[in-house]
């Protein structure tokens, strides 16, 4: 098996390096300093798992790799619509694209029977913009459940977990999933095949639809909103009715909403993915994480007031990324 890694940062580098460590062909796309570091002295990974180096093929031209059988996307999910020209050189008829992306995917309601199968997600899929890129019948689903960032160029601090759920739109175990899981787990790594890879999407989501923004408008890291007696309260309200549309559109994770505070609370000083992107000034991943949350419960008649206000609040704040200065926190960063 074949893979390229399109967007070779802290996940993407860290999936490549395991990958290679399993016996797997792999190849990076990445750029700038990262690039040349890998390039000089490999992917060198940190972890609390043991440290260990990769020197994988790193490029920042997918024209030198050509296809491949598995394009395993490290990309933020705001810059899909954009890969047409990264991508297009990795496919063949066949190539598989492993989507590990926060949120609510563009896919979801691909192979999902019901009242909705079929429907675009325009948060997500603006006018089928991704799916023209990405094709559906390419799509895996992926959930990632490890926190990694870059310490520096080419090197990976491997934080915690090893997780990364995969599984088929329309469910099932397929050939692809487990050949790539396989590898997956040959590389160290934990790669389970669901049969229904949404309810993990929604379990992820729990926390990230609450965490996330409100992490970015209260500048807050995971246990300072966790022990705030308000804030808590809004998350939990935020939790519930995230699980009201899951529900609504037929997913039932079996999760306990305080079990899933608690949980963050015990990260403790750290940071989201949001927070991180806020002070950096990137742009926020919004659309797919709350966005895509709240068109659901248009969709299925679900009143969620905590969601929608929340969402107004923070959809201001992304249109003054870029043009007004950032205050900073002085904590650790993690990826959440």
């Amino acid at each position: 098996m074949k893979v390229a890694i399109l967007g070779a940062g802290a996940i993407g580098a860290y999936v490549g390096a395991a990958l290679h460590r399993g016996g797997t062909e792999v190849h990076l796309v990445a750029r700038g300093p990262h690039l040349q570091a890998i390039r000089a002295d490999g992917v060198q990974v940190l972890s609390p798992r043991g440290d260990w180096v990769a020197r994988t093929p790193a490029t920042d031209d997918p024209a030198e790799i050509g296809p491949v059988d598995v394009v395993f996307l490290g990309l933020k999910a705001n810059s899909y619509a954009s890969c047409g020209p990264l991508i297009e050189p990795l496919l063949h008829d066949k190539t598989a694209v492993v989507a590990a992306q926060n949120g609510i995917p563009w896919w979801y309601f691909h192979g999902l029977p019901g009242p909705y199968e079929g429907r675009r997600i325009e948060s997500v899929d603006p006018g089928g913009e991704v799916t023209r890129v990405l094709s559906l019948d390419r799509a895996i689903g992926c959930v990632v459940y490890c926190s990694t960032e870059l310490e520096g160029p080419g090197v990976v601090r491997h934080l915690e977990g090893t997780r990364f759920s995969i599984g088929e739109p329309g469910g099932g175990r397929s050939d692809r999933c487990l050949e790539f899981s396989e590898a997956m787990i040959a590389g160290g790594l934990k790669c389970p095949v669901e049969e229904d890879i949404r309810n993990d999407i929604w379990i992820k989501l729990l926390g990230n639809a609450a965490f996330n923004p409100i992490s970015a408008l209260a500048r807050a890291t995971m246990v300072e909103i966790a022990q705030h007696r308000g804030t808590r309260a809004m998350i939990r309200l935020m939790m519930e009715e995230t699980l009201e549309i899951a529900a609504a559109v037929g997913s039932t994770p079996d999760i306990s909403v305080d079990k899933r505070i608690d949980g963050a609370e015990r990260v403790g000083e750290h940071k989201t993915s949001m927070l991180q992107d806020l002070e950096k000034d990137k742009p926020l991943e919004l659309d797919v994480i709350l966005a895509a949350v709240v068109e659901l419960a248009d969709l299925t008649h679900t009143k969620a007031p905590t969601l929608r206000a929340v969402h107004a609040v923070t959809d201001l704040l992304s249109t003054k990324v870029g043009t007004t200065p950032i205050a900073h926190a002085p904590t650790a960063a993690r990826a959440v």
